[in-house]
């Protein structure tokens, strides 16, 4: 689906404001930057279900503005974090993006995974802090100082950045496990980079987008995660829940929790999801 007819348009800031439900100051500051933060990943959900359907995504500044906004689709990380660099450039703030390797949930590989991740690094009153509202179930919910190696407490989990040979690698603990969620590379990309990375993230058979319908939403009472036909929700005070769903509960799910302008075309999806539990 084309979403923009790419023709350039300034940023409208106020309808971003409007999408996350966010009326505070926009003054570049700790303050603003943390609710900043909070509200975009509670309101624009984490999903990819456009590459699950063959379809290319574009990243341009126009059609990302068009789909997150103003259609009120979700995305993934190039397309979020894209979007948040220039809300937070706007306002004032001072943004580098990042390109990073991921390990979340994979098994030990001989081979290095491909940089595949796009993160921001955003500096405010002399230190520089990791922003990241694009990375589904374990997406921070407040920026991360860079570089610590002290368990950093969230709302809803803890993390670490330990320095490595590429710039920082980021850990989430699980029970009493540090586990790496992602390897991030200091140097600036340039743009064609995070084409690159976003054509084979959207587009080759071993990424799990092209299999599996993934989503999630960080809300302040809870992360929620749909994988396949599987919902499970993490509140944060509370025991997790997992529920396995019909075709139709999936596009219920994506519909009222996830907060999708679900469309019929979605069903043919949602029964191959529900045919494929695990």
């Amino acid at each position: 689906m084309d979403y923009a007819d790419k023709r350039p348009s300034a940023f409208d800031l106020d309808a971003y404001c409007e999408r996350i439900s966010y009326a505070g100051p926009r003054t570049p500051t700790m303050a603003t930057l943390a609710a900043l933060q909070e509200c975009h990943t509670s309101a624009i959900t984490f999903e990819a279900i456009d590459v699950l359907l063959g379809r290319p995504v574009d990243i341009s500044p126009v059609a990302v503005d068009a789909k997150l906004i103003h259609a009120r689709r979700g995305g993934y990380c190039f397309e979020q974090n894209a979007l948040f660099k220039r809300v937070l450039e706007a306002i004032g703030f001072s943004v580098t993006g990042l390109l990073g390797r991921v390990y979340w949930m994979s098994v030990p590989a001989a081979t290095v995974p491909s940089r595949s991740h796009m993160a921001l690094r955003v500096f405010v009153d002399g230190e520089s802090w990791l922003v990241d509202v694009g990375f589904g179930t374990c997406v921070p919910t407040a920026p991360l100082r860079l570089v610590e190696a002290q368990p950093q407490r969230l709302r809803h989990d803890t993390f670490r950045i330990d320095p490595s040979a590429e710039g920082c690698l980021l850990e989430i603990l699980i029970g009493e496990t540090w586990t790496p969620v992602y390897d991030l590379s200091f140097g600036s990309p340039a743009e064609i980079d995070y084409v690159v990375a976003n054509w084979f993230t959207s587009t080759h058979p071993s990424v799990g987008f092209k299999r599996d319908l993934i989503v999630a939403r960080t809300t302040f009472e809870a992360r929620y995660t749909l994988l396949r036909n599987k919902l499970t929700v993490r509140p944060a005070d509370g025991e997790v829940r997992k529920e396995w769903l019909s075709a139709s509960s999936v596009l219920d799910a994506l519909r009222e929790i996830f907060l999708l302008p679900v469309i019929p075309e979605w069903l043919p999806m949602a029964r191959a999801m529900a045919d494929a539990r695990s």
